[in-house]
């Protein structure tokens, strides 16, 4: 089956007293727009983003979630997860974000985008969410989505096809670089094998390394 976008969904602007922003402001509040949208360098067009010390620049233009992994959640909580729940830009459909290789390309609409890590939870996630518990339950699960780059700037567009185009040898894979940071530190030699994990990524697997040494 081949995958394709769900929706693509834009921040508003969320006040609340969970908000990691020093304002007060978050983004994660994303919901799903009509037509195209405009996916840049330095991230999605219209798209609000709160804390921009920790969220957007290059390495996380776009946040891309999979509908799959949204229902093993929905059910987990017992409520359902409209798209754009997870904080993410897009909402992808038999795509398997959890297995794609870091450095693997996406072509979808005119935009050519590359994987380039996993999401970290973060407090405003479980605030916003209002489960309080839900750093440690979203770490357990391992089904982060996956930040991408925008190689070539582009719109995309609900319903587009998701083609990869591009995929690395190495086969470091989203899921393998986040069970390395946070569950499974035997996989942290695995990550130095993937050149186009951001360099902050691969300076901690190599500090972590070097303790243990």
């Amino acid at each position: 089956m081949t995958g394709r976008l769900a929706s693509v969904n834009l921040g508003i602007v969320t006040e609340a007293e969970w908000a990691g922003d020093a304002s007060g402001r978050s983004g994660i509040d994303k919901r799903p727009v009509q037509g195209q949208v405009l996916l840049r360098a330095d991230g999605v067009a219209g798209d609000f983003i709160g804390e921009r010390a920790q969220h957007g620049g290059p390495d996380q233009a776009v946040y891309a979630y999979a509908e799959e992994d949204a229902g093993w959640w929905a059910a987990e909580i017992g409520r359902a997860i409209r798209a754009g729940g997870f904080g993410e830009n897009l909402t992808t459909y038999a795509v398997d974000v959890t297995g794609a290789v870091i450095g693997e390309q996406w072509a979808i609409g005119s935009a050519l985008l590359q994987v380039t890590k996993p999401r970290t939870p973060c407090r405003t996630f479980a605030g916003f969410w209002g489960v309080p518990d839900l750093i440690k339950r979203f770490t357990v699960r391992a089904t982060p989505g996956a930040y991408l780059r925008v190689l070539r700037e582009g719109e995309v567009g609900a319903g587009d096809p998701v083609e990869v185009v591009d995929r690395p040898a190495h086969g470091v894979t989203i899921g393998e670089v986040f069970r390395a940071l946070n569950l499974e530190p035997d996989l942290l030699p695995r990550l130095l094998d993937a050149p186009d994990l951001p360099e902050p990524i691969r300076l901690k697997a190599r500090r972590r390394l070097a303790g243990r040494s």
